[in-house]
């Protein structure tokens, strides 16, 4: 086998041997590759910047992405690390062999904040998905709850309330999202679910402790963006919060500070 190294990488010189054993499902060509082959090549890019990490979470190979002690920072042409991919795949498996790195030397730490080229940490991606098991993985990993995206400022918690995942919204309430955390226009959740006429997630957001005169860079508050709306008014006013000025809270505790 050692023989036949020089020749595949005379032939592919951006597509590795142990890229080629995953794309064509050959695990065991790909095992041997990774038993023998130095770290630096095993963390080579193709012309899409994928490294067999990413080809392997990808297709959904847990043995490969287990044998495959690498870089988990790098990043594809669209800034995906292969967590980000584990997240949009939806494949728990594979993100949990990835996320045992956090034992490994630094240089293998996964940053669960990074984002990739459309401003999306992975938490973001799996609140995208709704997938309260990813997300879950995440935070006890040591994901940010109220990492915001970099395009608006999103937290998980605004994506949630955009996607009308009322399971994903009190998920991410109950493990201490900031109800009132604020994009980068001002908006927060319960502006958004009240623009969205989501009475029954605004209904949530109230009992959370949201506050309905934060304002936006409009100048306009939550307050302002239910009257007239009649099924969100009426959805919220059961709340003691609404209309009031109580600030926002954290349902299961811990600072209010965004990062």
């Amino acid at each position: 086998m050692g023989l036949i190294f020089p020749f595949f990488f005379h032939l592919f010189p951006r597509c590795r041997l142990v890229h080629l054993a995953i794309i064509h499902c050959a695990p065991d060509v790909a095992l041997f590759c990774i038993a023998h082959l130095p770290t630096e090549m095993l963390e080579t890019q193709n012309d899409l910047f994928q490294t067999p990490l990413h080809l392997a979470v990808y297709l959904e190979q847990p043995v490969v992405v287990e044998a495959l002690g690498v870089n988990l920072g790098l990043q594809d042409r669209n800034g995906n690390t292969p967590l980000h991919l584990a997240c949009e795949q939806q494949c728990l498996y594979c993100a949990q062999q990835l996320l045992q790195g956090t034992a490994e030397p630094p240089e293998h730490h996964q940053d669960l904040q990074l984002q990739n080229w459309q401003g999306l940490a992975c938490l973001h991606i799996s609140t995208l998905k709704g997938n309260i098991e990813m997300m879950s993985l995440l935070l006890q990993s040591g994901a940010n709850i109220d990492v915001q995206e970099g395009t608006s400022g999103k937290t998980p918690l605004h994506l949630a309330v955009e996607c009308c995942n009322r399971r994903a919204v009190q998920f991410l309430l109950l493990n201490g999202a900031y109800v009132d955390a604020q994009m980068y226009n001002g908006c927060t959740p319960l502006h958004l679910a009240v623009c969205h006429r989501d009475a029954a997630i605004a209904s949530i957001l109230s009992h959370s402790g949201a506050d309905t005169l934060l304002r936006n860079m409009e100048n306009e508050t939550a307050q302002d963006l239910a009257d007239g709306n009649d099924d969100v008014s009426a959805g919220s006013a059961a709340s003691p919060s609404w209309g009031g000025t109580s600030p926002g809270r954290r349902v299961a505790g811990g600072d209010r500070r965004r990062s």
